[in-house]
C-alpha cells in the first residue's frame, strides 16, 4: 500500500468514526450496494479519490 492510498483511508477512517447518526446511515446503506457488487468501502473510496484526482489534473492543464 502507498503512503497516498494510507492517506486515503485514514481520511475515511476518520470520516466513519466522526459521523453522525444521519452520516453512518448514509454510509451504510452505500456500503451495502458496494457490496452487493462485490466491493468494499475502502475499495471505492480509493477509486473514486484517485479519479477526481486524475480529472482535477488534467483540468488543470
Amino acid at each position: 500500500m502507498t503512503p497516498k492510498e494510507r492517506e486515503h483511508l485514514q481520511k475515511l477512517d476518520d470520516l466513519v468514526l466522526n459521523a453522525s447518526p444521519e452520516q453512518l446511515e448514509k454510509i451504510q446503506s452505500i456500503d451495502s450496494d458496494n457490496q452487493l457488487e462485490g466491493l468494499s468501502l475502502y475499495d471505492v473510496y480509493l477509486d473514486s479519490s484517485s479519479l477526481v484526482e486524475q480529472s482535477v489534473k488534467k483540468s488543470k492543464k
